[in-house]
Formats: C-alpha cells, structure tokens, sequence
C-alpha cells in the first residue's frame, strides 16, 4: 500500500537558506510521494535545486518528475526582478525526468524556463499523474495566469478531502493577482466561485507563498480568508482590478 508524502518546503527555511531574496518571496516548494516507493514529484522547483533535492534524498526519495503550478520565473525559475532564478534548467541537469504542465501553459514555461517542447508533458484538466502507489488530480485553475494548476492528493479514493496543493491561485488570506501578463480577473472569479467551490471543507489547502499561514483546511479558509466572501463579480473586479 502507498504511504503517503506531502512534505511542504519553504524558501529560505528549508532550502536556499542563505538567499535573501528567496526567503523575501516565501515561497513554498513540495515533495509528494509514495514512501513505501521512495519516489517523489516535486512543485514548482525554484531558487536552490540542489537544496530541494538533498531534503528529498533525507527523506529516503528520488525525483521522478516536476508538476509546476504555472510559469512565473519564482516558481519554474527564469529571470523576475532583475534576479536570476535557479530552477527547472538545473533540474533536469541534475536530475532528467518529466515535467507536467497544463498545456494552456507550455508555451510560458518554455520561454521563461528555455526547456524544450519534448521536456514537458502537456495535460488537460482533470487528467492524473501518478508516483508509486498514489495518484495525483490535476486540476485547471486559472486566472493567474491561463494554465494555472492546482494538485489534489489522497492518500486512498475514499478519503474525504486529501490536500490542495494550489500554487499562486488561492492563499490563506488572498488569492493571486490578475493584472500581470496572463492574469484574469473573471476566470479568477470562477476558478474561486465554482471550480475550487465542490472540495471538501477537510481538505488541507497548500499555497504556493506563506501569505497568511503555511497551511488551513479550506473550511477555515472559507471562512477568514476575505477575498472567498465577496458576493458578486462585480465587487471582485473593482476589489482585484485587472
């Protein structure tokens, strides 16, 4: 039987601990994985590869693929804020495998990552990605950015909820901005109002920064996180821009 792996890593932390700039994004890096396997996927590699693998390796797991969440350079690495950002270039030097990526957002990892068409595997909604025992739902997510995707993880088919491992789509407080290249603030709405609306109160949400808190239940983020409570599409444009 699969034993189950979702390790929650953040910059600064628990990699890349003498990057400034790392630690000043607070962004979150995850393993998830099938122990009993010893493999694991990662997301969103990004500003110390090595750092990221060495924790996976401790752990007793290797890589065997990437899921990234969408194409900004602090999540799949690339240039943001005059930095250079270390990321799924390094990884696939260091460590080859596949990387999964929604297909409304190849063409974005490609020309801030330079990874060739064949590195990834393109996917549609709802299609599964599996390490060792455990499968892994995809789920399109955007307004962000247009192939935003979140990763929903259960340790079996009957458990309730699992976890929600969403990128920059939905934090503890806040979501993710709509007015950069990409963004959308009505397919945000619906991402929010209806695709994300059916999940569970249990499931454990896992946000891609530590804006507000590491980790809540979406029942407790329904409930404190304010932009979850504005009742029309018209509030949201005005509260959002975009």
């Amino acid at each position: 039987m699969a034993e189950l792996l979702v390790r929650q890593l953040l910059a600064g932390r628990d990699f890349a601990q003498r990057d400034g700039a790392a630690a000043s994004m607070q962004n979150f890096v995850y393993l998830l994985g099938d122990r009993e396997a010893g493999e694991c996927l990662v997301v969103d590699p990004a500003w110390d590869v090595q750092g990221i693998l060495d924790v996976a390796a401790a752990e007793g797991l290797r890589v065997v693929g990437a899921l990234v969440t969408h194409y900004h350079p602090d999540h799949v690495g690339g240039s943001i804020f005059g930095l250079e950002v270390e990321g799924l270039p390094t990884l696939m030097a260091r460590c080859p495998c596949p990387v999964h990526v929604h297909r409304a957002e190849a063409e974005g990892v490609r020309v801030v990552t330079g990874l060739s068409k064949s590195d990834l595997v393109e996917h549609d909604s709802g299609d599964r990605v599996e390490v060792g025992g455990l499968s892994i739902e995809l789920l399109h997510t955007p307004g962000h950015t247009p192939g935003s995707q979140c990763f929903r993880v259960k340790a079996t088919e009957r458990e309730s909820g699992g976890a929600l491992v969403a990128g920059d789509t939905l934090f503890l407080q806040g979501c993710g901005r709509v007015d950069l290249p990409g963004g959308n603030v009505d397919e945000m709405y619906a991402t929010l109002t209806q695709r994300l609306s059916s999940l569970p109160g249990d499931t454990m949400l896992l946000p891609g920064h530590a804006y507000g808190g590491e980790r809540a239940t979406m029942a407790h983020v329904r409930q404190t996180n304010p932009t979850l409570r504005i009742e029309s599409l018209e509030r949201f444009r005005a509260r959002m821009g975009g």
